[in-house]
């Protein structure tokens, strides 16, 4: 444990407990009290209120200055850069589009991690969907450096991948699900802060694990997407109304998530994005980044996914036929050719 930074075990599981009975007692801990937050997005800027909302000194940037004015306004502190907000804060969360753009806030010439030299914040955790090479690769830089000054818990910085669940509905109502990776011990000691954004947080073991959960997660989200618009709109062609196979299956073998909770077909339920056009959700073009990021993951192991791979090639597709904006469920009228309920 020492060659990760952390003290002895013993006393950090019993920092852990402490920071958690701090959490339900309304208090929140010292070491967690000054948050940077980077990506104002749809999910990011819910969770950035949230931890507002929940009594954090939160300080933010993104490269959308018009996202950063809302915050202003608000009399909630910006910054211009990355480096800037490591400046001044704690713990840094980041929540950003891909790869790519994690890499850059991380590593780019005014990123967090500024060249490998001391650091102020203790912890790093990283809500973006990212492959989860790219997370194990931040974790081993950041496992290089140094704290500019010790803190009593850490000896050496830390970062938690931590994608999340449930979307904008749920980054909004402040009941976002955490898929974690990295140190058990900075799990523990993080999770009060989780808890103020979510509703549940799951432990998935080493650096890029949580990255690995979310992509296997949206995988299967994907392909049970697919697989109910296929049989509603082949029900369709058959005769059977979507509204009784809807019954059907959420009351016997069939139900899932995309039957019972995310119905694609418009018309057979309400508040989700089929009854508004597709519009609002998590976007084909999302879903297709998704799944590449899992196919490429997979390749790297020798791991095949014929599944996988047909769910990206139809994403792909919807994206080209201009639907990449829409919502993923738009895959039933857009793909499988299905109709409005009446």
């Amino acid at each position: 444990m020492a060659g990760f930074g952390w003290r002895a075990g013993s006393k950090l599981q019993r920092w852990g407990r402490s920071c958690l009975r701090s959490f339900s007692s309304a208090v929140i801990p010292s070491h967690l009290k000054n948050v940077g937050f980077i990506g104002l997005g749809n999910m990011g800027s819910h969770m950035a209120r949230n931890l507002v909302m929940a009594g954090y000194k939160v300080t933010v940037h993104d490269i959308n200055e018009n996202s950063m004015k809302k915050f202003e306004d608000d009399g909630i502190p910006t910054k211009q850069s990355p480096l800037e907000i490591s400046e001044t804060s704690d713990v840094v969360i980041t929540m950003l589009p891909s790869s790519s753009h994690v890499l850059d806030v991380y590593n780019g010439s005014n990123g967090l991690l500024r060249g490998g030299g001391p650091l102020r914040p203790w912890l790093y955790i990283d809500s973006s969907t990212v492959d989860p090479q790219t997370s194990r690769n931040i974790s081993t830089t950041i496992s290089r450096c140094h704290l500019k000054e010790k803190r009593g818990y850490a000896e050496k910085p830390m970062i938690l991948d931590a994608p999340v669940s449930g979307g904008v509905p749920a980054a909004e109502a402040g009941k976002l699900t955490f898929m974690v990776g990295g140190l058990e011990e900075t799990y523990i000691a993080a999770k009060p802060l989780l808890l103020s954004m979510g509703k549940k947080t799951i432990y998935c073991g080493g650096a890029g694990n949580g990255s690995a959960a979310k992509i296997c997660n949206n995988m299967a989200m994907a392909i049970s997407m697919l697989g109910v618009s296929e049989a509603f709109a082949l029900g369709q062609n058959l005769g059977i109304k979507a509204s009784t196979l809807t019954d059907i299956f959420n009351c016997s073998s069939a139900r899932c998530w995309s039957s019972d909770t995310y119905n694609p077909v418009p018309g057979v339920m309400e508040g989700v994005p089929s009854s508004r056009n597709y519009n609002g959700g998590f976007t084909s073009k999302l879903m297709a980044k998704d799944l590449h990021l899992a196919m490429a993951s997979a390749t790297g192991v020798g791991f095949k996914c014929p599944m996988g791979s047909e769910a990206l090639e139809i994403y792909r597709k919807l994206c080209e036929d201009g639907s990449e904006l829409k919502d993923f469920s738009c895959a039933f009228r857009h793909y499988y050719a299905g109709k409005d309920e009446e």
